[in-house]
């Protein structure tokens, strides 16, 4: 056998070239889409765990909230409001605010709190300093403001009265007791997912 002969054996072709690197830029074209995807994945499931943990930690806010509410009367420059008032959905002021316990530096004492959807899709958690308004310092009625869920488009709430029926406003009537029997969250986010919750309240 001559050696010509020899180096056409051991030796591979340009076309045998060429497909072995078209197959391998074929493989690494798909391992590159395969682990795309699987970050893509990745990134859409730690989003979505991270929304539901939000979500989940603003119920339970709430319901500790609620679960602490107190029957009672709070001092305003202007007479008197409810331990719970409830008001249709407006601008400024929270759709729900009520006088319950709260612990604040290792003491429990009692506040006057607030729930209100802003107008960045965000609900607010209202605290003011105490729980009657002073009437001789306007720095005292401003109460502080914290972000406890975003994303949400729908903050609705609604009250079960003395009948079992839910009402929008409290109180409702003359009859209504200070604290409705429970309350009904209904929460719509950002990506259209509905959730609604329902408390009893200890009276």
């Amino acid at each position: 056998m001559s050696s010509t002969d020899s180096k056409r054996i051991c030796g591979f072709t340009l076309i045998e070239l060429l497909t072995a690197l078209l197959i391998l830029s074929l493989l690494a074209m798909m391992s590159y889409r395969g682990l795309g995807a699987v970050l893509d994945a990745r990134a859409q499931v730690t989003g979505e765990t991270e929304k539901w943990r939000r979500l989940s930690a603003f119920f339970a806010r709430f319901e500790h909230d609620v679960q602490l509410t107190a029957p009672r009367r709070i001092r305003t420059p202007t007479g008197e409001a409810p331990p719970w008032l409830a008001r249709p959905e407006l601008v400024t002021d929270p759709i729900l605010e009520f006088s319950c316990f709260s612990s604040t530096e290792g003491i429990d004492v009692m506040r006057r709190i607030g729930y209100r959807l802003n107008e960045n899709q965000e609900i607010e958690l209202w605290l003011w300093p105490s729980l009657d308004i002073a009437s001789g310092s306007m720095s005292a009625v401003l109460p502080a403001r914290y972000v406890v869920l975003a994303g949400v488009t729908t903050l609705d709430l609604q009250y079960l009265n003395a009948d079992a029926a839910w009402v929008n406003v409290w109180p409702s009537s003359r009859l209504d007791p200070p604290i409705p029997r429970a309350v009904r969250v209904r929460v719509v986010l950002a990506s259209n997912e509905e959730i609604v919750r329902v408390f009893a309240l200890i009276l």
